[in-house]
């Protein structure tokens, strides 16, 4: 796993604001339009992806949770289909930092709020400062409040907290714990405004790395959780005692017994370590407290677990372990509410063999572990994994013991047993959510059955994308963390990334145009190869030799006909080989450092890009020289492609917003290029199949144009452009790469930085397909009867599940219901279907998972919607002709 996940070309970035009102074109902007034809947006699905570093559920509501990720937003838990619910596509552009959440915070005296408090790095490399997002109808929208400082969902220390928290007797109270010395702030008016509790002793003094001069690892992690004791307050009054977490060994907990007046050092407490969460058992008067001596969330030699005892103040050490046999600091603490007597915690920081989870039913008095050895290096397991739905988890392994694959896990900061459910446990890793439906099997002296618990919780960073013309792969990612995927269907987990050999990162790739069975992708890696090759579409791979110097992977194109690779690599200089890469020669002409592409016709012509200079090869990479053009941007936040099917087609993305920065055009092998007007920005440039009549390939961009930003597709070699997604579907920062569907007109891929590889579908795409969103609609025939229900209703808005039963004969392939509002009612979000609404009249689909439905099998759906004056449940429902019966 990557440890640090920084988002590149951060300083291209221009600020603004995207998030809010409706997006409305300059009216000197004829050039684009908006949303002319209406798209639906999935996700090609991995599952997960990246590290989950907090879980929050409702302590009042069940079946009511949310995770956060550090770089991809925040999720709410759908129960009906055990899947998780995107929150935060809606952050823009210019507040992509938002995307990095902190912490969350569910109301547990009215569940429909919730709250998350977002940013992703405390220095320069995030342009804006933090904000506290509130919403009232559990993340389906959100208000926000900038603050004074910046937050950090992807610092050192991220999973620590919760950070936020929502008073539970008088929840117009929030606390906010804030780093980089800015201590604890405090608001009184459901997190509309806040003020630094000025009176609180401590901003923490713990820094992962003093020596640091770039601001992240060098930063005070300062306030890191906030824990109520409930039991000192009655309902619509403040909560009296309060317990602070501050990153400091020797001051690491505080008190407040008089609802944040004052505050105090708990005395007695242990020195020497953080404490990474403090979670309180009100029924038994227990504070629990996880300590390590580093921050987290990937660091931590020595930990230990201490108990407080709120009544009388006596602490006990409860270590499951001896702090001499620690090699890990202790993290993902919690109380199962239906027998608070009984507590779990992880050994967060132990990588190798296996991350641990140790479980106590009585206060901390004794313990039992996940795994333990019977004779080394062999292991006895309390658990069995079940990667099924997600087979990479394994990362393609076959360690010797006592590794096993897959991992139980690594970085585990976040663990939670459901407050309802004894039985469910969710916890998080650096790769992926688990959770457990029958852990007190654990107990009972059985084994309890641990799977991915991802579905929907899509968290990867995209470097490059690639869909080649034919063979069996729909689209190839270039991913940090865990390298790529092959997707021979989007709608389906691949079964295993990349390997032989496996790049923690991949930074570019590249297939032959005329051959796509040649594929060739970089990275980087500890140890080996840079480089790898397949002959087979992707689906096999075998590595190649590095040059002399090679640090990292750079980029890499290949001949339009698969006879010869162009590499430049970290490290080293631009490098040219025939064949597939056992031998290297540097090629001259062009620096170090260039982003290199092919000509996707020609096969001896390769082209290069540094420093606002564009460089072209005639004779396969051996030689380059200077184009004349001038008028490029002058930095390296560039991205360029050749355009299939003509020699010499380039298209040119990038800049920076103090120089150049568009889009621009070249039919002379980049003699020449021309500035594109209209657009604004870009930073990215794809190619898809051509619109029905039109002579030359479609274009989409990540892009400004006519002063909005968006992703934006033309049918007429840029003389026209449309803006294609919407301000509900932004996922922050685009600008890594793009491509369209050769197969499929009206198909884009679109990375993001955190929240996996998003691809959308035209519905006015007679062709657009499978995977939601293309095509007609079905018309399933028998019977069907619909339930409505209204799960939540607050003031201008409310929350209902849909649920359609086949009560046919034969099965249905593809369905979509029909349906008309009585009172004005309006859909905000829906999920696990598409849907569109005009008027009154609303009509929700199948999504690419869903569209079989067996007969008598029934499939569901839920959504947030407003209302005024009255909410009355449709009477009336049709699946295509056939009307259901309404229960």
């Amino acid at each position: 796993m990557r440890r640090t996940r920084v988002l590149t070309a951060v300083l291209a970035l221009a600020a603004g604001l995207l998030v809010g009102s409706p997006s409305a074109l300059a009216a000197n902007a004829p050039r684009a339009t908006l949303a002319a034809d209406t798209y639906t947006w999935h996700n090609a699905r991995i599952d997960g992806g990246g590290f989950v570093p907090g879980i929050v559920f409702n302590r009042k509501e069940k079946n009511l949770a949310y995770a956060r990720t550090d770089i991809g937003g925040a999720y709410r838990w759908q129960e009906s289909t055990k899947t998780w619910t995107p929150l935060l596509d809606s952050v823009g552009w210019d507040e992509w930092g938002h995307t990095g959440v902190v912490s969350l915070a569910s109301d547990s005296v009215d569940p429909d709020k919730v709250y998350a408090a977002v940013g992703t790095y405390t220095n320069s490399w995030d342009p804006t400062n933090g904000a506290v997002l509130r919403s009232g109808d559990r993340g389906g929208s959100w208000q926000k409040t900038d603050l004074p400082f910046k937050l950090g969902g992807n610092m050192p220390g991220r999973g620590m907290g919760e950070r936020l928290a929502v008073d539970p007797n008088k929840d117009s109270v929030l606390y906010l714990g804030a780093p980089s010395g800015k201590g604890l702030w405090r608001s009184t008016d459901s997190g509309v405004t806040w003020s630094q509790v000025t009176n609180f002793p401590n901003v923490g003094n713990y820094v992962q790395d003093p020596t640091d001069t770039s601001g992240y690892a060098n930063d005070n992690q300062g306030i890191v959780w906030v824990t109520f004791d409930e039991s000192t307050g009655t309902a619509g009054s403040s909560t009296k005692t309060i317990y602070v977490g501050v990153a400091d060994q020797a001051n690491a907990v505080y008190r407040s017994t008089d609802a944040g007046a004052t505050w105090s050092r708990v005395a007695g407490q242990p020195t020497g370590y953080l404490a990474h969460k403090g979670v309180l058992d009100a029924v038994n008067g227990y504070l629990y407290i996880a300590y390590s001596d580093k921050g987290g969330p990937y660091d931590g030699g020595k930990g230990q677990l201490w108990r407080y005892a709120t009544a009388t103040g006596a602490w006990t050490n409860i270590s499951p372990v001896a702090e001499a046999d620690t090699y890990y600091g202790f993290s993902g603490l919690t109380v199962d509410r239906q027998h608070p007597g009984t507590v779990m915690a992880t050994a967060y920081s132990s990588w190798w063999p296996d991350t641990q989870i140790f479980r106590s039913t009585d206060s901390g008095g004794t313990w039992t572990k996940a795994w333990d050895y019977t004779s080394y290096p062999n292991r006895a397991n309390r658990y069995t994994m079940d990667v099924s739905s997600s087979p990479w988890l394994t990362f393609g392994a076959n360690p010797s013991p006592p590794e096993q694959a897959p991992k139980l896990g690594w970085m585990t900061e976040s663990l939670e047993i459901d407050p309802f459910n004894s039985n469910r446990m969710m916890y998080g890793t650096g790769a992926t959510l688990y959770g457990t439906e029958n852990l007190t099997n654990w107990d009972s002296g059985g084994q309890f059955t641990v799977k991915p618990m991802v579905q929907g919780l899509e968290e990867t960073s995209v470097n490059d994308l690639a869909a080649p013309p034919s063979g069996g792969a729909q689209l190839l990612s270039a991913l940090g963390d865990i390298g790529g995927f092959r997707h021979t269907d989007l709608t389906k987990v691949p079964s295993m990334m990349f390997t032989s050999p496996n790049f923690t990162t991949t930074t570019s790739l590249d297939f032959a145009e005329a051959n796509p069975n040649t594929v060739v992708r970089v990275g980087n890696v500890d140890s080996g190869a840079h480089i790898a090759f397949s002959t087979d579409n992707g689906a096999n791979w075998f590595a190649g030799t590095d040059p002399s110097g090679v640090s990292g992977g750079g980029t890499v194109a290949a001949a339009a006909d698969g006879s010869r690779f162009v590499w430049s690599p970290a490290g080293a200089g631009v490098q040219y080989t025939t064949g597939f890469g056992s031998s290297w020669a540097t090629s001259s002409g062009i620096p170090a450092g260039a982003i290199v592409e092919s000509d996707r016709v020609d096969a001896k012509t390769f082209y290069g890009f540094k420093s606002g200079h564009f460089y072209v090869s005639s004779d396969g990479g051996a030689t380059f020289t200077t184009s004349a053009a001038t008028g490029l941007p002058s930095g390296d936040s560039v991205r360029f492609k050749a355009l299939p099917g003509t020699k010499g087609d380039v298209w040119l993305a990038g800049g920076a917003s103090d120089g150049a920065y568009g889009l621009w055009h070249s039919t002379d092998s980049g003699a020449g290029f021309t500035k594109l007007g209209g657009v604004d920005q870009a930073d990215t440039i794809g190619f898809g199949k051509a619109a029905t009549g039109a002579s030359y390939q479609t274009l989409y961009t990540s892009a400004k144009i006519g002063g909005v930003r968006g992703i934006f597709r033309s049918t007429d070699k840029g003389a026209t452009w449309t803006r294609i997604n919407d301000d509900a579907h932004q996922w922050g920062w685009t600008g890594a790469a793009i491509t369209g569907d050769p197969r499929v007109f009206g198909r884009v891929y679109v990375s993001t930085n955190g929240r996996g590889v998003v691809y959308g579908d035209s519905s006015a795409a007679g062709d657009g397909g499978s995977g939601g969103g293309g095509g007609t609609d079905p018309t399933p025939t028998g019977a069907c009867t619909v339930t409505y229900k209204i799960t939540n209703q607050w003031a201008g808005g409310f929350q209902a599940d849909v649920q359609v039963t086949n009560t046919g004969s034969t099965a249905w392939n593809g369905w979509a219901l029909g349906w008309s509002f009585a009172d004005g009612q309006r859909i905000g979000q829906l999920w696990n279907a598409d849907y569109t609404q005009s008027g009154a009249a609303v009509t929700a689909r199948n999504v690419s998972w869903n569209g079989t439905v067996a007969a008598g099998s029934s499939v569901g759906f839920g959504f947030t919607g407003s209302w005024s004056g009255v909410n009355s449940k449709p009477g009336a429902f049709k699946v295509g002709d056939q009307s259901c019966t309404v229960t």
